[in-house]
C-alpha cells in the first residue's frame, strides 16, 4: 500500500503480572510503587539503551529498540535489578514485570507502531514468567553470543492467534531457574487471613441498555456496603470489573485476584418488574455457597423515576377502618400520597 513507512525493530512488550490483585490489595500503594519504579529505574534503562516508549497501558509498556542486543540487555538489566528490589519487599505486595521481546518489521502509524511483529511480542509477553524473558529464536540468534546470559529452549508452544509455530527461548535472574519460576507463576497467589471476596458486576439480561447502568450500580452498592467490614478483605471495583462482558471462570477469577468466593448475579427487566439475582460462590471449589432462589428480589417500575424501586401493592384494602368498604378513588389518593423510595444507585430520588 502507497505511503506505508516500514522499519526493521526490536519491540518489547511488558506488563505487571498481577496487577489487578495488587491493587486490589493497595491500590494508592501500588501505582506509588509503579511510578516510583518507571522513574529511577525502568524509564533510565530504556533512555541508557536507545529505546523509546510506544506507548502505556496501565500497567503495560510497548518500547522500541534500534538494537535488539540493546533491547534485550536493557531488559536483563532491569529485571536484575528489580529481583534485588523485591528481596526485602513481601511476597503478596512484590511489583514483577512479565516481559516479551521480538525482531521483525513493523509499520509505523505517527507515534505508533503496528504488524505481525508487534502482535508477536505481545504473545511472548503473555507467556513469560514473572521476573523473566521470553524471546523469540530470531532475537535468540542474535544475542546469544553477545550478552553474558544464559538462555533455556522453550519449545515451540502454541501462541494466541499465531498461525505459524515459533521457537522460544527463556530468561530468568540469576538464583531463580526457569522451572522453579514458571511454577511460582503458575500456583495461586496466597489468600488473606480473613474472609476474602471479589463482586463481580451483574449482567445485564434484558434487552435494555440503560438497565447495565443499573446493573453497574448495584454491583458497586454490594462493594461499598462490604467494605464496611473490617473482617472481610475485599476486591476494588476496578480489579472485579475488568471480568465486564466476557464469560467468567471462577477458579481464574478467585486464582488472579487471590480471593476465596465470588459473588456474580444478573438484572432482568420484564412488563414493569426488575428481577435482581446473585449467588455466592466458593472459587476453590466452584459450588453455590447461596444460591438464586434465597437471594433473588423483584423490583416495581416507577413511571416517574423510569428507575428501578421497590414494589407496592396499589391495590385499595378491602374495608376501611370503620367497617366498610373504601372506595376506589380514595385508595388512590392515599397511594399517591405514599413517597416510592427508588432503588436506582444512581439517582437516590423520592417520587411522590
Amino acid at each position: 500500500m502507497e505511503g506505508v513507512q516500514r522499519r526493521l525493530s526490536a519491540i518489547v512488550c511488558a506488563d505487571v503480572a498481577g496487577y489487578s490483585r495488587l491493587v486490589g490489595v493497595d491500590e494508592e500503594g501500588t501505582l506509588g510503587r509503579l511510578k516510583a519504579l518507571r522513574r529511577e529505574l525502568v524509564d533510565p534503562k530504556i533512555a541508557e539503551h536507545r529505546g523509546r516508549i510506544v506507548k502505556t497501558t496501565g500497567d503495560g509498556l510497548l518500547l522500541e529498540f534500534p538494537s535488539v542486543v540493546d533491547a534485550v540487555r536493557s531488559v536483563i538489566e532491569v529485571q536484575t535489578a528489580m529481583a534485588t528490589r523485591n528481596a526485602e519487599v513481601p511476597e503478596d505486595r512484590r511489583i514483577v514485570f512479565r516481559v516479551g521481546v521480538n525482531q521483525g518489521d513493523i509499520v509505523i502509524d505517527g507515534d505508533d507502531i503496528l504488524g505481525a511483529g508487534v502482535n508477536l511480542a505481545a504473545r511472548l509477553q503473555e507467556i513469560a514468567v514473572p521476573g523473566g524473558l521470553c524471546i523469540s529464536a530470531r532475537v535468540h540468534d542474535d544475542v546469544r553470543d553477545r550478552l553474558d546470559a544464559v538462555f533455556t529452549d522453550g519449545g515451540e508452544p502454541t501462541l494466541k492467534n499465531i498461525a505459524r509455530p515459533v521457537r522460544i527461548w527463556r530468561w530468568s535472574p540469576a538464583g531463580l531457574p526457569a522451572p522453579a519460576l514458571a511454577a511460582v507463576a503458575d500456583a495461586p497467589p496466597p489468600l488473606p487471613d480473613k474472609p476474602s471476596i471479589a463482586v463481580l458486576p451483574f449482567t445485564n439480561m434484558s434487552g435494555d441498555p440503560e438497565q447495565g447502568y443499573f446493573a453497574d450500580g448495584m454491583a458497586e452498592d454490594i462493594i461499598t456496603a462490604l467494605t464496611r467490614f473490617p473482617s472481610l478483605f475485599v476486591i476494588a471495583r476496578n480489579s472485579s470489573f475488568t471480568y465486564k462482558g466476557g464469560a467468567v471462570d471462577v477458579r481464574r477469577v478467585g486464582r488472579e485476584l487471590g480471593v476465596r468466593y465470588v459473588l456474580e448475579g444478573s438484572v432482568r427487566k420484564q412488563a414493569s418488574t426488575v428481577r435482581i439475582t446473585s449467588q455466592l460462590i466458593n472459587s476453590e471449589r466452584p459450588a453455590t455457597i447461596s444460591g438464586p432462589s434465597s437471594m433473588t428480589a423483584i423490583w416495581a417500575t416507577s413511571s416517574r423515576c423510569r428507575t428501578a424501586s421497590p414494589r407496592r401493592s396499589s391495590a385499595p384494602s378491602r374495608r376501611a377502618s370503620n367497617g366498610r368498604r373504601s372506595s376506589g378513588r380514595g385508595a388512590a389518593r392515599r397511594a399517591a400520597s405514599t413517597p416510592t423510595i427508588c432503588g436506582c444507585a444512581a439517582c437516590r430520588c423520592t417520587s411522590k
